[in-house]
């Protein structure tokens, strides 16, 4: 059971044997399971008294103890900071960041600073009329890297929020999957949090989030396969969701790919490398393009190796 800042169960049914992060990162208070790692790391978590590391593997009977520390900043209670963001495009509307692996998009559960909006607002460059997520347009998971729009306006937040509706905004990923692909391929499927682990979404036989995600492969690397995502809609995890959903998850995806990390990755090997819209104000058509970060681009060098098709 939970109460506000403590988290209390016994270890029992599918839960034994399994992690403890995993098993943790389940309750409802949780967002993330990099959220209930960080705890388990500060000595926050006790099983039978006894501080565990995260990979400790729980038996039936056991008692978990989570210790939560203190509340969250209240919503809109935001503060400046000064933290590096490579911005690779900025006008009086709009500013297009690469946001780094690790990076929390807005604030959450967990994260109250250093987050790309602490960023923006250290750098005076977030706008919009969302007083808890200034000039966010759309989000990337944590350690999804790439092209993130920003606007600096209300107007130009109203605006692009719009095209995100319209589907005026293109934005495609390079993802590194398990598995044959096809050549191409679209995904369809609604998504929602599943009702089982709710730190996870899902493909929802009835009542999700319409999500629509298109699909191309660029280099086939033996058992694994280099494709280009793009989406249609935008909802949480998508790509992520809709690869697991047709047996092709990410390389290195901790929470869709069944833990099957390689070439030493740490994060998912999903970056956002392009991104195309009509300017908010001009309407003229702007096209960016980030390349592969040098974690994901060492993980392609080593799966042509082993496919034997260095270069």
């Amino acid at each position: 059971m939970a109460d506000d800042r403590m988290v209390k169960f016994v270890v029992g049914g599918d839960m034994v044997g399994r992690r403890l992060d995993a098993v943790l990162a389940e309750c409802e208070i949780f967002d993330s399971r990099a959220e209930a790692q960080r705890l388990i790391d500060a000595g926050e978590v006790t099983v039978n008294g006894v501080i565990k590391a995260k990979r400790y593997r729980l038996a039936e009977g056991e008692a978990v103890v989570a210790a939560l520390g203190p509340p969250p900043r209240p919503p809109g209670d935001l503060h400046a900071e000064e933290i590096d963001v490579p911005i690779i495009y900025s006008d009086e509307s709009i500013v297009v960041v690469d946001k780094p692996s690790g990076m929390v998009t807005h604030p959450s559960r967990g994260h109250d600073e250093g987050t790309l909006v602490h960023a923006l607002l250290g750098a005076g460059i977030a706008g919009g009329d969302d007083p808890d997520r200034p000039g966010i347009v759309h989000r990337l998971d944590r350690d999804t890297s790439g092209l993130l729009l920003v606007a600096r306006t209300d107007r130009a937040h109203r605006r692009l929020g719009k095209m995100m509706r319209d589907r005026a905004i293109e934005r495609r990923y390079l993802a590194l999957v398990h598995g044959e692909f096809p050549p191409a391929l679209s995904i369809d499927r609604p998504l929602g949090r599943d009702p089982r682990r709710r730190t996870r979404q899902t493909v929802l036989p009835a009542g999700g989030r319409e999500a629509v995600t298109h699909f191309r492969t660029i280099e086939r690397l033996g058992p694994l396969c280099l494709i280009e995502a793009r989406l249609e809609t935008g909802r949480t995890h998508q790509v992520r969701v809709h690869l697991e959903s047709a047996r092709h998850p990410v390389v290195g995806d901790p929470l869709y790919g069944q833990g099957r990390a390689a070439f030493g990755l740490e994060r998912q090997f999903l970056h956002a490398y392009r991104l195309r819209l009509p300017h908010p104000e001009t309407g003229e058509d702007l096209a960016f393009e980030s390349p592969l970060p040098p974690d994901l681009e060492a993980a392609l060098a080593a799966a042509r190796v082993r496919a034997g098709r260095a270069g």
